[in-house]
């Protein structure tokens, strides 16, 4: 039983948000991590967007049964009812909103009701089911952990912050696209309008380049801006050349499913060497250029 419940979570998106927020918390502190705030930071988040996660569950029942891949979800099969996943959704946003909202700071917990009510209520009850744009719509959800996990050191929303936010969005497009691609009949199936299924597969392809190439270009800002050292700079841009071949040979490729899970994997990696990486990429001193 413990087990359905977790897998309500959705145990991936999890991993990805709590990486995501370890690399903004890492950005921030330049070297001198506070472990306990670290660890505060990354229940509070984890617990948050857990909750968003169930809720989407109970949202989408009627999309999850006409997928392959969701069709035996526990919702689904109604080994747990909506009720229950709702009030176990409530148990863990107050959780997590409330330790963001005592412990760390209001810039966490600010942050943290953008994304879940970006996810919740603009992607999951509206734009997933009626929109193109619904990837970048709720790529904003996306991009709130790491800013999270940076401003909760910071106590400042600055240029940095508003690099990561940018740039962590603009991640999410070419990475879900390659999810759609890999998963395309799943999701004509359902009726969900992504890019790959209202358009066509090669329009995705040229977009995610695009998005690749401007999600490469805004986080390079770290290092104009002084917040990141020559390691990141090599690093990073080692990690997006790569990225940005395997855009230009999904163009030839012979099974665009097969290079579409190559090419979504790989944004996995990517994203999870970035953000390990600013453990070693702070500069000293780090500048101050406060937004608000």
């Amino acid at each position: 039983m413990l087990k359905k419940y977790l897998f309500l979570t959705k145990p991936g998106i999890l991993f990805g948000n709590f990486v995501t927020t370890l690399g903004g918390f890492f950005l921030a502190a330049q070297g001198s991590v506070d472990f306990l705030l670290l660890l505060i930071t990354l229940l509070g988040t984890t617990l948050v967007v857990a909750s968003g996660c169930v809720v989407n569950n109970v949202i989408d029942q009627d999309i999850d049964q006409k997928m392959e891949r969701t069709m035996n979800r526990a919702l689904v099969k109604k080994t747990i009812s909506s009720s229950v996943a709702l009030a176990f959704s409530a148990a863990l946003g107050i959780a997590g909103f409330s330790l963001l909202w005592f412990f760390v700071n209001a810039y966490a917990f600010g942050f943290a009701v953008l994304g879940f009510v970006v996810y919740v209520i603009f992607y999951s009850l509206w734009s997933k089911r009626t929109s193109i744009h619904q990837t970048v719509i709720g790529s904003i959800s996306g991009a709130s952990p790491p800013v999270i996990g940076y401003t909760a050191v910071s106590n400042e929303f600055d240029v940095a912050a508003l690099l990561i936010f940018l740039a962590y969005a603009l991640w999410q497009m070419p990475h879900s696209w390659g999810i759609a691609v890999y998963r395309f009949d799943d999701y004509k199936n359902a009726g969900i309008p992504i890019l790959p299924v209202a358009r066509s597969i090669f329009r995705t392809k040229v977009e995610s380049l695009i998005y690749v190439l401007l999600f490469a270009a805004v986080l390079n800002g770290l290092y104009c801006f002084g917040y990141t050292n020559m390691f990141f700079l090599i690093t990073f841009n080692a990690l997006c050349a790569y990225w940005v071949y395997l855009s230009i040979i999904g163009f030839k490729a012979e099974n665009d499913q097969v290079w579409a899970k190559s090419y979504f994997l790989y944004s996995v990696i990517l994203i999870t060497a970035l953000s390990f990486s600013f453990s070693f990429s702070y500069v000293s001193p780090a500048p101050h250029l406060p937004l608000f």
